[in-house]
């Protein structure tokens, strides 16, 4: 019997407060309004964003169903939507691509301003939600909601992908490849024989190194203080691998020390104030350029001397790796069904969906990469 038009009820892991963990609950899920589609998720990732939320780092109006990384099929579509139709393999984009503002039409620009990240929206565009509870509303996060069995989204908040993509594996271009891929080949524009540093081995961390390899990077340092996530890092293209506990003096200068000066590239992909800093001061003072990939918490200011600037550097940030989503994910998925892109490599946890509350555990561990559920 067909679900096209009907209320659907199916469990969703809901954040009901800061600090706690989900609840796996029984939610209704409505159809979808005009330029709507609902999702049959199949796979979700977790992604340290998530996590931040739920500690209260990032704001969020509770209760809410988190996740913004995952990849599932099309159920139905509301009135207008041409994008999509059900039976479509597809992954929810966390940043939209409306096509028609200022920003989608910029040449180098994708933080879509009718939904940016920046302007975060807990609801759809109408102001209203799809998700229910106990009689009460639950809010959308990043426009996506991953981890529920159905999920409701803007048209210009998925794209279709190839129908023979393995969806265990191409969810994961829906956040963590796709960021930290992007932020090396497209927004710092690695060069063939560059020397970088890479601050965070999380899977965004290693995606980075994954684009710096693939741009012909020859030196490739990563920085984490948890040094179980070398052998990865090394399997994906770094050549060094340091650990800032091990030296008495701040990482920025050994890095500075161990490069002649300084790296050409350098990437934080941890959301912290004072590495963010490093990164930036590691990078060489006449031609360096440092991008910010990581989220650090909205509550914090960085206060930053000009003269780092004034010499040379370029201090950059970006979304999504600087990529417009459905312009990008779709060739990203072929890339990755080529072999082009060793994504299979990033995930080292699949557990049920139920066992959410277990994967971000792993996660807070550091014992993780990148866990997929699988509803």
């Amino acid at each position: 019997m067909s679900t096209a038009g009907k209320v659907i009820k199916c469990k969703a892991a809901v954040l009901w407060d800061l600090k706690k963990p989900f609840s796996i609950e029984e939610v209704e899920v409505a159809p979808p309004k005009a330029y709507e589609v609902r999702i049959k998720m199949v796979v979700a990732g977790i992604c340290r964003s998530d996590d931040h939320t739920v500690k209260g780092e990032f704001l969020a109006t509770l209760p809410v169903i988190l996740g913004h990384e995952g990849a599932g099929i099309v159920e139905s579509i509301g009135e207008g939507v041409t994008a999509v139709k059900p039976g479509d393999k597809v992954i929810p984009l966390g940043l939209p691509q409306c096509g028609e503002c200022i920003v989608c039409k910029h040449p180098e620009a994708n933080n879509c301003v009718k939904m940016g990240l920046n302007n975060p929206q807990w609801t759809m565009q109408d102001g209203t939600t799809r998700f229910t509870c106990k009689g009460k509303p639950i809010y959308h996060f990043i426009h996506t909601s991953t981890f529920s069995e159905y999920t409701v989204v803007d048209e210009i908040s998925v794209v279709k992908i190839d129908a023979a993509a393995p969806l265990e594996k191409v969810c994961l271009v829906g956040c963590a490849l796709s960021t930290g891929y992007g932020s090396a080949v497209k927004v710092a524009k690695v060069t063939p024989g560059s020397t970088c540093a890479v601050f965070g081995l999380g899977g965004v961390g290693l995606s980075v190194i994954i684009g710096c390899k693939a741009a012909g990077a020859a030196r490739i340092i990563a920085v984490d203080i948890n040094k179980d996530k070398f052998a990865k890092a090394k399997k994906l293209g770094a050549t060094e691998c340091i650990n800032p506990q091990d030296f008495q003096k701040p990482i920025h200068e050994v890095l500075k020390e161990m490069t002649g000066g300084g790296v050409d590239f350098s990437f934080e992909v941890i959301g912290r104030i004072d590495t963010v800093l490093q990164a930036l001061s590691c990078c060489h003072e006449a031609f360096g350029v440092s991008v910010m990939v990581g989220v650090p918490p909205s509550s914090e200011n960085l206060s930053v001397n000009p003269m780092l600037l004034l010499t040379g550097r370029t201090w950059k940030g970006a979304l999504f790796g600087g990529f417009r989503s459905k312009d990008a994910v779709p060739k990203l998925v072929t890339d990755i069904m080529a072999n082009k892109i060793p994504v299979d490599l990033l995930i080292t946890h699949v557990l049920p969906f139920e066992k959410i509350n277990e994967g971000f555990d792993l996660l807070r561990l550091g014992k993780s990469i990148r866990t997929v559920l699988k509803f």
